[in-house]
């Protein structure tokens, strides 16, 4: 788990083209889940009163709003990754296979292997 792919896919959050390696994918997966869950505990500390009577987390509806797009952007760049359509992570089930299947090993049609070391 590296923080800064993270961040890096959260400073890339409008970027629908290019490919995103499957450890970006996961790293930011992995990332929202914990920042999820902190979330949850931090609110839970903060606002005990507020939950019991509306049920919902303001602070964790808002996080899930400000990692929306970072979250369709790196989806996208990782369906693009294995050679398919950004419109393939609307599937439900099938995006979960493409999102963990290797990614294509030369340039395709959406750029450059995103695991290639870039040549200094």
């Amino acid at each position: 788990m590296n923080l800064d792919i993270f961040i890096g896919s959260l400073k890339k959050y409008a970027v629908f083209t290019g490919r995103a390696s499957r450890s970006e994918f996961v790293n930011f997966l992995l990332w929202s889940f914990i920042l999820g869950i902190l979330v949850g505990i931090v609110e839970v500390i903060l606002f005990p009163q507020y939950l019991i009577v509306t049920e919902q987390s303001l602070l964790g509806n808002i996080v899930s709003l400000a990692i929306l797009l970072p979250n369709i952007g790196v989806s996208i760049r990782r369906m693009h990754d294995v050679g398919k359509s950004g419109w393939y992570s609307l599937i439900p089930i099938y995006n979960l296979i493409l999102a963990f299947t290797k990614g294509d090993e030369n340039e395709n049609q959406y750029g450059a292997n995103p695991n290639t070391p870039i040549a200094r």
